[in-house]
């Protein structure tokens, strides 16, 4: 079957992989849709390691062929999207409610998959960049078979992680000001969670201005043009004089973690959702945080799949969340090549690849 793999020195399409048969408690999947995050990007360039070869996409929505032992809530035929989250269930954090914490589903990936005899590991317990994958059964959320493919695809990622970080982390509430830093896929969602939430000022900033349109469409009420960075802080704190209630950095750059700090008002919190190097470290003035400040990191918008998946789909089915619209274009498996150039481009909102 075809996908594409990263042996450490570069990522290629092929079509001799071959996927096992689930074992109990998990779920094959024929993939129909996957979206590239700059998370798989991020592990092709090295700023997240992890080891080869592997089978990369983690964003990925198809239909279940087979199930293996004790699976009940999905069967053969279900429209389902994945999440990456391989969450045991049993540990101390998932009885908490808090199954992105599992520290069983992290650092330990599986290789269910092979080539010319050879194993591959599984990025991100999903490897959704495969005609077909096989994940733990709580990965893979039934939703209406109504919802397009790629639409689906870029729930388990990019919508996760940028609603999810406004419901779920920073609880926006109904009047708050928030400021978006980054408007790509991640951005379009926290724009989107904010109105969902019912936030009054909704500010995004990015360096292209081309971006305004879509931020608009998403939510924000108000675009700052980021080109200019010594001007940034002025043109934000001309809409918000007082500060904002919350900042989302969304582009993973040191520099602009200090930026959003320095965006908030009293109470404010920043949310860190960027990705930076793993050794990255930012600064910014101690003091400016004794005015009850706060710097909140945020794993995949704190999510519980099971639940957030099927609420957001809910959403999209009354008009009150946009997926079709985060869908720039879409790509055969064999275009992976142009699906990247274009994501590293900024020409796409969301690449989405698909499998005959």
């Amino acid at each position: 079957m075809k996908g594409v793999i990263f042996d450490g020195g570069r990522a290629q399409v092929v079509d001799d992989l071959v996927v096992r048969a689930p074992g109990p408690g998990e779920v094959l999947v024929a993939v129909s849709a996957a979206g590239l995050c700059h998370s798989d990007l991020s592990v092709i360039d090295g700023t997240i390691p992890f080891p080869v070869p592997a089978v990369l996409g983690h964003e990925g929505a198809g239909v279940v062929e087979e199930t293996g032992a004790g699976v009940t809530h999905v069967a053969r035929g279900d429209h389902v999207a994945l999440s990456t989250l391989a969450s045991c269930g049993a540990c101390a954090e998932c009885d908490r409610g808090r199954p992105t914490m599992c520290r069983r589903s992290i650092g330990m990936p599986d290789r269910p998959f092979s080539r010319r005899g050879g194993r591959l590991y599984q990025f991100a317990s999903t490897s959704a960049f495969a005609e077909r994958t096989v994940v733990k059964a709580v990965q893979a959320v039934r939703i209406p078979a109504d919802v397009p493919p790629a639409s689906a695809a870029v729930i388990g990622c990019a919508v996760l992680t940028g609603v999810g970080a406004v419901l779920n982390r920073a609880r926006v509430r109904q009047g708050d000001s928030v400021v978006v830093i980054g408007a790509g896929g991640v951005g379009l969602n926290v724009l989107q969670g904010a109105r969902v939430a019912g936030a009054s000022v909704v500010v995004a900033v990015d360096a292209n201005p081309g971006k305004e349109p879509m931020a608009r469409q998403f939510g924000a009420t108000h675009f700052v043009d980021a080109s200019d960075p010594d001007g940034t802080r002025a043109a934000v704190r001309a809409i918000l004089p007082d500060g904002a209630d919350h900042a989302f950095e969304c582009v993973g750059d040191t520099r602009l973690v200090r930026e959003a700090v320095g965006l908030l008002g009293r109470h404010g919190q920043a949310v860190l959702l960027g990705l930076p190097p793993a050794a990255a470290e930012a600064s910014f003035p101690v003091s400016s945080l004794y005015l009850d400040k706060s710097i909140l990191g945020c794993r995949y918008g704190s999510s519980r799949p099971q639940h957030d998946i099927a609420l957001y789909a809910r959403l999209y089915g009354e008009g009150r969340l946009l997926l079709d619209e985060l869908v720039t274009t879409v790509y055969p498996v064999e275009d992976f090549a142009k699906a990247v150039d274009d994501t590293l481009g900024g020409r796409v909102a969301r690449a989405v690849l698909t499998f005959a």
